[in-house]
């Protein structure tokens, strides 16, 4: 296998056959399972809103989770390289699905809310620098049509008194 080129597989198996199949819109569950060789078994249903199982998660919560996922490992990597020091992160992420009268729908935004703490105070434009760059080297963002913003903030961690906040956008 090349070094440029990587491979994943996993196998989804629909659980929902209630005994008569899709023999109706409402006559069929849209519980799933998304098997991973070597790790727990993920539970999956549709969105409650398309008669899904709310205890589940769902496709548009994985593709967000996706996309957080991928900024955060992203920007680490791009804080590292810059000799920041991160000790921790956290990302409250939303997302806008448009669903269209025929039925189809798309994600129409992706917002990202970091809140990153250094060891060190960090400029505000090296903040906005590293999520630009992980933004730009993040192989889910880059793989989907629709916008994926930021709207990052830091702290300092607190060595002796209260954190400084910074704000990025």
């Amino acid at each position: 296998m090349s070094l440029d080129e990587h491979h994943y597989a996993l196998t989804v198996r629909w659980t929902g056959n209630l005994g008569s199949g899709t023999n109706s819109y409402r006559g069929y569950s849209r519980d799933h399972d998304v098997e991973i060789p070597g790790l727990p078994v993920l539970q999956g249903s549709a969105d409650p809103t398309f008669h899904g199982d709310a205890e589940r998660y769902n496709p548009e919560q994985l593709l967000l989770a996706a996309l957080s996922q991928c900024h955060m490992l992203s920007f680490l990597h791009v804080a590292v390289k810059h000799g920041v020091v991160v000790t921790a992160y956290e990302d409250r992420a939303e997302a806008v699905m448009r669903t269209n009268r025929d039925g189809s729908g798309q994600f129409e935004s992706v917002l990202l809310k970091p809140r990153v703490t250094t060891a060190g105070p960090v400029a505000e434009e090296l903040l906005d620098e590293l999520h630009r760059g992980a933004n730009a080297v993040c192989f889910i963002a880059r793989s989907v049509n629709f916008p994926v913003r930021h709207k990052a903030s830091a702290t300092v961690a607190p060595t002796d008194g209260a954190p400084v906040d910074a704000q990025a956008d």
